[in-house]
């Protein structure tokens, strides 16, 4: 038989619970703006150019280029097959995409959006990064299970690197290490730049899809399927935490200046951990909108962006179609702004 007592203790907790899930929602973080862009097409990766106070958005057959400050729409990067990500150059000039379906990394001037060339990379280029380390750029093979590694001076491909699996996203520490999860295999593996190896094969959580890196504080964020995001030692592969997040995770960001990572997931919440210390909390789940699983962050502004849209139901099943995905409702794709 419960007692007065009992009773009281029972409603503190409930109490107590409330307010913590109440200070989780808040958080430091909110949702600025929604911009809206009326072009048709899926989404795949974003990336911010900060100084040019750009966000690059990967649509398919073309990029979106749209102001960092007003959400209007720069321009367009067009003539693509369907592309996937962005690299820059620092020399502000030049950038890269990987254009997956052409098996190819295009270059493009930066000026005025107009491909100067194109290469061949292996079978459907997904994730894209610069490496700082030798000045090239790294292009991860989804279907070919390997990386295209492109000088960047030259721009031909100097090294094909063999992965022992799909490689999904990518980080470079710019001290002669890349480190890339391996989606299909749970893992990440870390490669010398200079030797073109892979010098560690590590186990990740489920399906690691988004990666971020703290190069100062030697860590690794990769977030993952099961509602984890894994938290690596990058010297010895350690796993340090598994702190919670959304459901449907596909990108990661760091922010060296707040020491938080960040997870933005498909079921519609930016997840947000603290990385101060060594109990990574999730400090906040900010509630953004169905399909928002990729993003991009500024951390020159401290600011997210995030894109997802509206869909009708989903077209019947075929046998060669047997999961069909709903279409998108015309008008309906936005960019979601959050910052403090």
């Amino acid at each position: 038989m419960r007692t007065d007592s009992t009773v009281r203790r029972f409603a503190s907790a409930l109490v107590f619970a409330s307010l913590c899930s109440a200070a989780i929602a808040q958080g430091p973080y909110k949702v600025l703006d929604h911009w809206k862009l009326s072009d048709p097409g899926g989404w795949d990766y974003l990336l911010v150019d900060s100084s040019a106070h750009r966000v690059y958005i990967t649509r398919g057959d073309h990029v979106d280029v749209v102001d960092a400050t007003s959400g209007k729409l720069a321009g367009t990067i067009s003539g693509l097959h369907g592309t996937h990500g962005v690299a820059l150059d620092p020399d502000g000039k030049t950038g890269y995409l990987s254009d997956g379906r052409g098996n190819a990394v295009a270059v493009f001037d930066r000026s005025n959006l107009s491909i100067t060339a194109t290469i061949p990379a292996g079978t459907n280029p997904d994730a894209i990064i610069w490496e700082p380390a030798t000045k090239s750029v790294w292009a991860f093979n989804g279907r070919s299970n390997d990386i295209s590694v492109i000088d960047a001076a030259s721009r031909k491909v100097v090294a094909t690197i063999p992965v022992p699996g799909k490689p999904e996203f990518a980080v470079s520490d710019g001290r002669g290490s890349v480190y890339n999860n391996i989606e299909d295999k749970n893992e990440i593996v870390k490669i010398d730049v200079h030797s073109h190896k892979i010098v560690a094969t590590w186990p990740a959580c489920d399906s690691p899809s988004g990666l971020a890196l703290d190069p100062g504080g030697n860590r690794l964020f990769a977030v993952c399927d099961g509602k984890k995001m894994s938290v690596l030692d990058t010297a010895s592969g350690k796993a340090l935490a598994t702190p919670a997040i959304g459901n449907g995770p596909d990108a990661a960001a760091y922010s060296e200046k707040n020491k938080l990572a960040f997870a933005s997931c498909g079921e519609g919440v930016l997840s947000v951990v603290d990385a101060s210390g060594s109990d990574y909390k999730t400090v906040q789940t900010l509630a953004t909108k169905r399909g928002a699983r990729t993003m991009a962050y500024d951390p020159s502004t401290d600011r997210i962006y995030t894109v997802t849209a509206d869909f009708g139901p989903a077209p019947a099943a075929t046998a060669d179609n047997p999961r069909p995905r709903p279409a998108m409702v015309p008008g309906s794709f936005e960019v979601i702004v959050i910052g403090r």
